[in-house]
């Protein structure tokens, strides 16, 4: 029997939990699509596509490239 492996991402971890400088209790996905929406003037479509690259990121990856789009 194959082992089972929870690989958690960091887009499921609340905001605060994973930036010192968040106070947000909202999931990293949540922070990310509300940033995009607001700056594509609330286009769907527009706002999954630049959301769509961070599915497939790992966590180290991850990290750095939301905070370079949330914190700036």
């Amino acid at each position: 029997m194959a082992a089972v492996v929870d690989k958690r991402s960091l887009l499921d971890e609340k905001m605060s939990d994973v930036y010192d400088w968040s106070d947000s209790d909202l999931p990293v996905r949540d922070a990310l699509w509300d940033h995009f929406m607001e700056a594509s003037n609330h286009n769907t479509d527009k706002t999954e596509a630049e959301v769509k690259p961070y599915n497939d990121m790992s966590n180290d990856e991850l990290k750095g490239k939301v905070e370079a789009v949330l914190k700036a």
